[in-house]
């Protein structure tokens, strides 16, 4: 099985120090860019996350406050690392909701300007969890008859997942080999910040995805309760989040 692309696919994956998208930073990142005509490029590195890594979260990837003590920080290879993916679609193992926010996260953090919205993004945990209902592991036994021996390492997670997604297409006839299909097919919701705080509803409108006014059009909220666009900017929401609301609100002062 080849996979049919008309971009690069990166397939990603993040070891941070924790599982919060809003404050937590990444460790260590593996991508592994996949080329229209097969080829493909692996890149692996550790990051200083400038703070200390929870031993709960050592416990899982094994990496220490020690070993990323001489690392670089994101914001020294953040340019790098967005040159490398520029005009890529992005691939992972429960990214839509976790890798993709706190990669976003990062680059903002960083000042570095990459439009991620316009990337196509396909979730291989949720094909899997829509055919089969497993984990990572799971998935690699299931699909691939092979036990995922160095599971929770970036590089062995995101080889794990380029392998899990093409015994997907080669087990399940209804999925096109096609990234635009796969995007929209691993997308629960259709986000319109990649926290999924705002989402579009049936009638492609913004609406909120969270709390009191849950599936009122961010519009009409903000026209009805501008104080809760201040709440939002001032709580503990992502930045991907306030910078998104932001423009919605922009774009209705400009149409008044």
């Amino acid at each position: 099985m080849k996979l049919n692309l008309k971009n690069p696919l990166v397939f990603f994956d993040l070891e941070t120090t924790g599982t919060n998208i809003n404050t937590d930073r990444i460790v260590e990142i593996c991508y592994l860019k996949v080329h229209p005509n097969g080829n493909e490029e692996a890149k692996t590195m550790r990051i200083n996350p400038e703070m200390h890594i929870p031993e709960e979260a050592s416990a899982v990837h094994g990496i220490y406050d020690a070993d990323v003590a001489a690392c670089p920080k994101f914001k020294e290879v953040a340019k790098s690392i967005a040159r490398d993916i520029e005009g890529c679609d992005l691939a992972g193992f429960n990214s839509n909701r976790f890798d993709i926010p706190v990669l976003a996260e990062e680059f903002l953090r960083a000042g570095v300007d990459i439009d991620l919205s316009r990337r196509k993004f396909i979730d291989v945990q949720v094909i899997f969890h829509k055919m089969e209902q497993r984990t990572l592991s799971a998935a690699y036994k299931f699909y691939c008859g092979k036990n995922l021996e160095d599971a929770h390492s970036a590089e062995g997670d995101t080889r794990a997942t380029y392998e899990v997604l093409m015994a997907q297409l080669d087990r399940y006839p209804e999925l096109k080999n096609d990234m635009a299909f796969l995007s929209d097919f691993s997308c629960f919701t259709r986000n319109v910040d990649f926290a999924g705080r705002m989402v579009y509803d049936a009638n492609g409108v913004e609406v909120f995805n969270f709390g009191k006014y849950k599936g009122v059009p961010v519009s009409e909220v903000l026209a009805r309760d501008p104080g809760y666009y201040s709440w939002i900017q001032n709580s503990d929401f992502t930045l991907n989040t306030k910078a998104m609301l932001t423009k919605i609100r922009l774009r209705a002062l400009t149409q008044k």
